[in-house]
């Protein structure tokens, strides 16, 4: 689509306002991933929920959102970017909905899952229009450094607000106040950005969609339930399989399909290999320790739901601090060097809080490291973004998202299935011997260290695998349909 010319400054003006209307669904499509933490005891007793059915409230939206991610960021490239994000983010909105004024058990984990099935929409639309919209590899690091920090600020302000509005007032509302930012964005959109699709015509591979889409959903649910019932549970051990065989069939489809949902060749490009692999680590690392902090303050400290979220709020501060630094750090260091760098400050942050005794305060124990850990956070997640969509254009700009959405979604999955069941293995192990608190604190220092090595071999990865230049290459150097809007 051509869009009228307009002046430099005009165009400028437009782009950042659909960029900070973008950055705000991302940061409700992440709050959302863990903003019911906090409100789970709340629900089960107003709702009724059994002890198994209240982990699929969380369940429900992950499984989705991760299931549905490569389908849609496909579906996106070629139906168009803009329609299908203004779909998701409308389907995320009833959701939302339908969740606050859910009154059986059923009717919240329905909302539930069309919440993921709306942000599996709107996610990698939102991040492929972005690509488009800022094609100048400065430009891009500078937009992804605002986009990334908000991601990560979203999926810890998820705990504060959630802790806030349920001590507060009632956890129906940590539903209830996606509906303004759902509105505005449907209200917006359609006059900051135009849409665009991949220009060449393709159809959608339905065995691959089928086949990639099966393999996500089955791994995403075993992990989950790995997480509930051990590894040993056929409930665990069979989805995994199948989702083994069904990522075999999905690479051999693949290779022989004229327009394949996944080129192989996309995902040969080591750069973008790179950043995917070590951002399936950092993932796996941070979103257990977010879990495992909430669990600490509560548990070991004693914190009430409302002051443990408040507890977090520096967090956010060190993010917001990490993702003004890192575009900047990208552009005069290189991705490489940042990406070393602010990952090790990720882990020795994470070393910080696995060296917490039971008898630390919050302001002495806590929040030094808390506040190092936020940091490097804030510092990678915008580098890890450049470096993953590095060379994608408008005909995939979509799925590149989409891989890299699908892969923070199923890391997350990993470490909460297998760093919070070794935190609470330990901890078992421990009660009886050394006293409740001090067993959860052992449980939590083993899970965190842990955490620490994955980054540590991440940005071990980085320095000897990931190319050495500056930013990600433009889109091209001609203007994009995004762009001229």
């Amino acid at each position: 689509m051509t869009a009228a010319a307009t002046p430099a400054t005009g165009t400028n003006r437009r782009r950042r306002r659909a960029l900070i209307v973008l950055c705000f669904v991302q940061f409700m499509l992440v709050l959302d991933d863990n903003v019911v933490s906090v409100a789970l005891p709340a629900v089960r007793d107003e709702l009724g929920f059994s002890a198994t059915g209240l982990a699929w409230v969380v369940n429900a939206y992950f499984l989705a959102f991760g299931g549905l991610l490569l389908l849609s960021g496909r579906a996106a490239d070629l139906l168009g970017r803009r329609r299908v994000f203004l779909t998701g983010v409308a389907l995320f909105g009833a959701a939302s909905l339908a969740c606050g004024l859910a009154q059986e058990p059923w009717q919240l984990v329905a909302g539930r899952f069309a919440q993921g099935a709306g942000a599996a929409m709107a996610s990698p639309a939102a991040l492929s229009l972005i690509t488009l919209l800022f094609p100048g590899p400065d430009e891009r690091a500078k937009a992804f450094g605002i986009w990334g920090g908000i991601a990560g600020l979203g999926g810890t302000m998820g705990l504060v607000i959630s802790g806030a509005l349920t001590g507060l007032a009632s956890w129906r509302w940590i539903f209830l106040i996606n509906l303004p930012v759902a509105a505005l964005a449907l209200a917006l959109v359609p006059r900051l950005i135009v849409e665009s699709r991949a220009s060449r015509s393709s159809r959608l591979d339905v065995p691959g969609a089928v086949l990639g889409t099966g393999a996500v959903l089955t791994l995403v649910y075993g992990l989950l339930q790995a997480g509930e019932s051990g590894w040993t549970d056929p409930a665990v051990t069979g989805p995994l399989l199948i989702a083994i065989i069904l990522t075999v069939a999905f690479l051999a489809v693949e290779s022989r399909t004229a327009e394949p949902l996944v080129a192989l060749s996309f995902l040969a490009s080591r750069t973008r290999a790179v950043a995917n692999g070590v951002t399936l680590l950092f993932s796996a690392g941070m979103y257990a320790m977010a879990f495992l902090l909430m669990i600490h303050l509560q548990t070991v400290l004693g914190y009430g739901p409302l002051k443990a979220g408040l507890a977090y709020l520096p967090y956010g501060a060190g993010i917001l601090t990490g993702m003004w630094l890192s575009s900047h750090a990208v552009i005069r260091v290189g991705m490489r060097r940042a990406l070393v760098v602010s990952t090790l400050i990720s882990a020795a942050g994470l070393l910080l809080l696995s060296g917490i005794a039971p008898g630390d305060d919050y302001a002495s124990g806590v929040l030094p490291a808390m506040l190092v850990s936020s940091l490097g956070c804030g510092l990678s997640l915008p580098a890890l973004t450049v470096a993953a969509l590095t060379g994608t254009t408008e005909e995939n700009a979509g799925l590149g998202s989409a891989v890299l959405s699908s892969v923070q979604q199923v890391g997350g999955a990993v470490g909460l299935a297998i760093l919070v069941t070794l935190a609470a293995s330990r901890s078992d192990a421990l009660a009886d011997s050394a006293g409740p608190l001090h067993a959860a604190t052992e449980g939590f220092s083993l899970a965190l260290t842990i955490a620490a090595g994955l980054l540590m071999l991440g940005a071990v990865l980085i320095a000897t695998l990931l190319g050495g230049h500056r930013s990600g290459p433009a889109v091209g150097a001609h203007e994009t349909p995004a762009q001229r809007g």
